[in-house]
């Protein structure tokens, strides 16, 4: 494979003032060494020039996925993560593609610390670092072949080749990403040569920093990539790099390394690679050492991705603007005012207000009902609850035969397996009431939090189970109000490949307003609740309402206005 036609040369940012070293490279599972490759590598280290320290501390930074805790370590501190913003708009769709950039450069040129670098001083929420090593040729059907297993493990295999990558999977993958969209990632073992049995799962990217050798030399990942940068670092200090990193980390010994440094890796290099320098947007001579030319860079981001924000934020503008500052998204505001007239969605399915259900409510909505009692209460509300969302389930015809050897025509679930996710921190209430009832039932977790200067919802945290998209998924959340956290967790759902129609969202008490939201984002969700309440007041807050769920149920202070659950902790 060629490298894409060239271009106009990339702009080349000045070098550093003094020379600087690169920091760590990929990180690689360490293989038993000779004692004496181990010297080998100790004595490198003197041959490279020092790492700067000059930079002066970032603001914290962000990075997530789904797979890792959400926060970011760097050599001199933990960065926990920030909430990410809506990503989608009232319709339910992803209002804007995450920003990808891309990082390319030779081996060993000191890529991944410059994206590091980068995402420590970028400050943005949500940013994933795809390695291109991740996606050697490996597994079926892109095998290796046994003469080619025998070639690497002799270092006579060429893994700086574009034939080497699975050009497919990237662009794949990349493209589902920028969509929002949560991937499986290889994990690939540079000591076995080959893909490990677990995949890792990237989710939630704002930023995407896709770095590796040959990030420049396909024309359809090209098209993908909304800047380029080539990081462009002397070959002597690049062989040197090589050699410590493969003898420390890799396994390797200093003959096979030069040999496959001679043979493919610098062949490769001015083949396929140097020429891609010229359809880079930026060129950074030196790697992670040129501090000012990073500076330069994240700059450039930052007025890139507000051009992006102020164009999103603009198609908003001017709807409720109060309703924003209390708490509402202003896409919610919107959509709740546009549907106060309407009849509430066939998608709602209300439980039957019985006698008994209606005293229930009126235990758990008394202002003066003692904890123990609302707890008490509120149980068995969320029981019958899950009992009346199981009766939608699919179930299909089967036989069975009873002890006195007679057959019984009855019914059975027709689907896979059901999943319960709890929107934090009140939806975890009602956890043991689906356990009770559904055995061995998968349980995810969503946190999502109102920001208390945009009034936007804000995704901090999430754990599903793997393998997700077959499930029917049960979504709790004790009271839904405007719909905001709703609308965000359906959306997490709809990323990881849920079927709209095997969502099913619950909760005790909702407001028309919310109902309506979330049914006319997502119409094919089914909404299930023990009781509707017409109103919202000017805070967004149920009227008559439940109060705060949260702190009568933990026995948590409530807050100083007396606010619902969702408006402090999760914007529902």
């Amino acid at each position: 494979m060629a490298a894409p036609p060239a271009s106009a040369d990339a702009p080349r940012l000045p070098p550093p003032p003094a020379a600087a070293g690169d920091g760590p490279h990929r990180p690689a599972e360490r293989s038993e060494t000779a004692c004496e490759d181990r010297s080998h590598a100790e004595s490198l280290d003197r041959l490279l020039p020092p790492v700067g320290t000059g930079r002066s501390p970032r603001k914290r930074t962000t990075s997530q996925c789904k797979s890792e805790p959400p926060l970011l370590r760097t050599s001199k501190r933990t960065i926990y993560t920030a909430g990410r913003p809506p990503w989608y708009n009232e319709h339910g769709t992803q209002s804007k593609e995450a920003f990808a950039i891309g990082l390319g450069g030779g081996s060993a040129s000191g890529k991944t610390t410059v994206a590091r670098m980068i995402i420590e001083a970028l400050d943005v929420p949500w940013v994933v670092l795809l390695s291109m090593d991740s996606f050697y040729k490996c597994l079926p059907p892109q095998v290796l072949t046994t003469q080619q297993q025998e070639q690497a493990a002799h270092n006579n295999f060429n893994f700086d080749h574009p034939d080497a990558f699975d050009f497919d999977l990237i662009v794949s993958t990349l493209k589902k990403l920028k969509q929002g969209k949560s991937v499986k990632v290889p994990v690939y073992d540079f000591t076995t040569h080959s893909r490990k049995k677990d995949w890792k799962t990237l989710y939630g990217a704002n930023v995407i920093i896709f770095e590796g050798i040959m990030a420049f030399a396909d024309k359809t990942l090209l098209e993908l990539l909304d800047m380029k940068i080539f990081v462009d670092t002397d070959s002597d200090i690049r062989l040197v790099r090589r050699l410590r990193r493969d003898i420390s980390e890799r396994g390797r010994d200093i003959e096979g390394v030069i040999k496959q440094y001679n043979k493919f890796v610098k062949p490769a290099f001015d083949q396929y690679i140097q020429p891609t320098m010229r359809v880079a947007d930026i060129v950074v001579p030196w790697g992670s050492g040129n501090t000012v030319a990073i500076d330069l860079i994240v700059q450039h981001m930052h007025s890139q991705l507000e051009e992006r924000e102020l164009s999103v934020r603009g198609s908003c503008a001017g709807i409720c603007e109060d309703r924003v500052r209390a708490g509402c998204g202003a896409a919610v505001a919107a959509l709740a005012s546009a549907h106060q007239c309407h009849p509430l969605p066939r998608t709602l399915s209300v439980l039957k207000s019985t006698p008994q259900v209606r005293g229930m409510h009126t235990i758990i909505r008394d202002k003066e009902t003692s904890r123990d009692e609302f707890i008490f209460y509120s149980k068995r509300l969320m029981r019958l609850l899950i009992e009346h969302a199981l009766s939608f389930l699919p179930f299909q015809d089967c036989v069975v035969q009873t002890p006195q050897g007679q057959d019984y025509a009855g019914k059975c679930y027709a689907g896979k397996q059901i999943t319960g996710v709890s929107i934090l921190r009140a939806g975890e209430t009602m956890e043991p009431a689906l356990r009770a009832v559904c055995k061995d039932v998968r349980i995810g977790t969503i946190l999502i939090q109102t920001n208390q200067l945009t009034g936007e919802p804000e995704l901090h945290y999430l754990r599903l189970p793997k393998d997700i998209s077959d499930d029917h998924v049960i979504l709790m959340d004790c009271t839904v109000s405007t719909g905001a956290a709703a609308m965000m967790a359906v959306r997490v759902l709809l990323d990881h490949d849920v079927p709209e129609d095997k969502i099913f969202l619950l909760s005790l008490l909702m407001a028309e307003m919310g109902v309506h939201s979330v049914a006319y984002a997502f119409p094919r969700v089914r909404i299930i609740t023990t009781a509707v309440d017409k109103r919202v007041n000017d805070l967004f807050r149920i009227i008559p309402g439940i109060g705060n769920f949260g702190d009568r149920y933990f026995g948590t202070d409530a807050a100083p206005d007396g606010s619902d659950e969702e408006e402090v902790a999760s914007t529902s």
